[in-house]
């Protein structure tokens, strides 16, 4: 098992998945097993743009250590898990709230509209007005 300390990105196969987030080998309906909600990162080790959002997550992991759980998988590894959620570009996030169903975009985006995210999706923040 890996030790998870609040501030870091934790590398995850499909296993721990399956025992953390969510057993898609045994359930049907989606049921997220987490304690806070979690953002999972799927990426390859040979993607530009993965390889520019790595530092930013490890950032907002200090940033949300008390509110959000990061996780990486090396999608070319964990191909079962890729295969579950068709992760077919790089990177692609999952955002899993506490309730309801996961949503992934894929892409790079900015620091500021993935804290959008976090903000309204996972932690169901209130949008902030945008006053010209």
């Amino acid at each position: 098992m890996l030790p998870v300390t609040a501030e870091d990105v934790i590398y995850l196969t499909s296993e721990q998945f399956k025992a953390r987030v969510f057993d898609y080998s045994k359930e049907k309906d989606w049921k997220y097993k987490g304690d806070k909600p979690c953002i999972v990162d799927f990426y390859t080790t040979w993607c530009g743009p993965c390889k520019r959002l790595s530092p930013i997550l490890e950032e907002l992991s200090q940033q949300y250590c008390d509110k959000v759980i990061f996780y990486r998988a090396d999608a070319e590894r964990e191909r079962e898990l890729s295969a579950v959620f068709q992760i077919s570009s790089y990177p692609s996030l999952l955002y899993i709230p506490k309730e309801g169903k996961p949503t992934i975009i894929k892409g790079l985006y900015p620091k500021e509209i993935i804290i959008q995210i976090i903000d309204e999706f996972l932690l169901k923040k209130p949008a902030k007005d945008k006053k010209k």
